[in-house]
């Protein structure tokens, strides 16, 4: 596991509180508010950031992502606006660790070898790519692992103990729970369900568990984090973005996240 993912899991160990992981797409509406937006989430209680990688065919993800996405494209983002703006980061931030999801095309494209030496350099974290199986995985992990970086796989709930054992043995960082089936932002969660999921999960993992998908308010960020190590909060996020000023954008993610984190902490 990444230096900053372990100690930040560690913390949250200690505290007994469980991590808050605020996901938003970089570039989302204009890639010079993302790193504004990035500090007010850790200024909020955001745990870890998930920062998305804008990608023309976003399929995992739901109406309100995908619409992110093609915000961010608008301004011709590239990844190397991606990590300057990580890098930006940890000029304010150096302990919040920063997890970048998306797509294996772009990171294909970059190169391997290449991102994740940049990636790391910047100051990231982990990647987690969306459209990558593990049984191909093998490459771009050995490329990730000699800069430090963990990888991330999605976990569903029609995912079988094998695979899941499969998936656990090229994972690092954590595994990330998909509570839903489908995509982004859809669906009713169901606790009982996932909490069953996590069980088995855990009886084939020692990583921790982060649940997203689905998740929009306090109160179902709460009943998750009774049952896993982390929540992921995406599409309510991304919503925010849609339309207003920086100032109005950020201010509502903070408020969107504050009360999560509230509601989490109360728990």
């Amino acid at each position: 596991m990444s230096v900053r993912l372990s100690k930040r899991f560690e913390e949250l160990k200690s505290q007994k509180r469980k991590a808050l992981v605020p996901y938003i797409v970089a570039g989302d509406p204009e890639i010079s508010m993302t790193l504004d937006f990035m500090v007010e989430l850790v200024c909020k209680g955001a745990s870890i950031i998930e920062l998305g990688m804008p990608f023309s065919d976003p399929m995992a993800d739901g109406p309100s992502n995908q619409l992110g996405h093609e915000r961010a494209l608008k301004h011709k983002l590239s990844t190397m606006d991606i990590l300057n703006t990580v890098s930006a980061f940890r000029k304010q931030d150096n302990e919040t660790p920063v997890v970048l999801m998306g797509y294996l095309n772009p990171v294909e494209v970059y190169g391997y070898e290449k991102f994740s030496r940049d990636a790391a350099e910047a100051g990231v974290d982990a990647l987690l790519i969306v459209d990558l199986p593990p049984e191909e995985a093998t490459e771009l992990k050995a490329c990730l692992k000699q800069h430090g970086l963990d990888l991330i796989f999605l976990i569903a709930p029609t995912t079988t103990k094998e695979r899941i054992a499969l998936i656990n043995s090229q994972a690092s960082g954590f595994l990330y729970y998909v509570s839903l089936k489908g995509v982004t932002g859809a669906g009713h969660l169901d606790v009982a369900e996932v909490e069953k999921k996590i069980s088995e999960i855990r009886s084939v993992s020692k990583l921790p568990i982060n649940v997203g998908f689905g998740i929009k308010d306090g109160k179902s960020a709460a009943q998750l984090s009774k049952v896993a190590d982390g929540v992921v909060v995406g599409s309510k996020l991304v919503d925010q973005c849609a339309s207003g000023s920086k100032e109005s954008i950020q201010k509502a993610l903070g408020s969107v996240l504050s009360e999560i984190r509230q509601a989490m902490d109360a728990v």
